[in-house]
């Protein structure tokens, strides 16, 4: 899945020369915690965001340095601070430097810049032109689109299809050995019986049997090995 495919597109910008009154009605109107930033050709300037009006002379935020630290600092550390607590226009407190992604970047490289980068939002470019916008939700979007959309064949719901399933997905992952557990599938109910050696191992197993196509319940028969005495420890449930 590429970003062309999550994006929302046609995305609202906003001039550099409107107000940040103008700039905090669209945020409100539009329900959306940030804006592209964009000239009159639909090149990218930077991103305006809530963020950005925190630290206001209007609210009482702005922020100040301890006068020894503006000192070492030099004059242009307070200029800027000033401009972004007292500027009236969008293109003086805006974002300049602003993370973007290609159009056919994969959702994975886009998940990775949000995590690096820490942002919230992602302009999607083609050339210098901004063709869309990725956020949070529209992730979520894409995640709620793919949740059970695969469609599964009777054979593949079969017991014996559930298990192979199983026991090649736990291969795979690696938290736990098919060697040490003793899986069965009847009617799409799985029991899990065996050994772990690690609490954190009973709900990966659980999670993993449930999101096979077919299983319709899962009975947790673990036994858990408490590793410094020794002992096994029953915390079976049905689930």
């Amino acid at each position: 899945m590429q970003a062309s495919e999550i994006m929302t597109s046609p995305v609202k910008t906003i001039g550099p020369d409107a107000t940040i009154e103008e700039a905090i009605e669209m945020l409100l109107s539009l329900h959306v915690s940030g804006l592209p930033v964009a000239d009159a050709d639909g090149r990218l300037l930077g991103v305006i965001s809530e963020g950005d009006f925190l630290h206001r002379a209007e609210l009482g935020t702005s922020k100040r340095k301890p006068r020894w630290i503006e000192f070492l600092l030099g004059p242009g550390e307070t200029a800027e601070s000033y401009v972004m607590s007292h500027g009236r226009k969008v293109r003086e407190v805006m974002t300049h430097d602003v993370v973007t992604v290609g159009s056919t970047a994969s959702v994975n490289e886009v998940v990775a810049l949000l995590d690096r980068r820490g942002v919230k939002r992602l302009p999607v470019m083609t050339g210098d032109q901004i063709v869309g916008i990725i956020t949070r939700s529209d992730l979520l979007r894409a995640l709620a689109r793919n949740l059970g959309s695969k469609p599964v064949s009777p054979a593949e719901t079969t017991d014996q299809a559930i298990l192979d399933k199983l026991l090649a997905e736990l291969q795979q992952q690696g938290f736990a050995s098919p060697k040490s557990l003793d899986v069965t599938v009847e009617r799409g109910v799985v029991t899990l019986s065996g050994e772990i050696f690690d609490e954190r191992q009973r709900p990966a197993l659980i999670v993993a049997a449930e999101n096979i196509p077919g299983v319709t319940r899962v009975v947790d028969k673990l036994m858990w090995i408490e590793p410094f005495s020794g002992m096994a420890i029953n915390k079976a449930e049905g689930i």
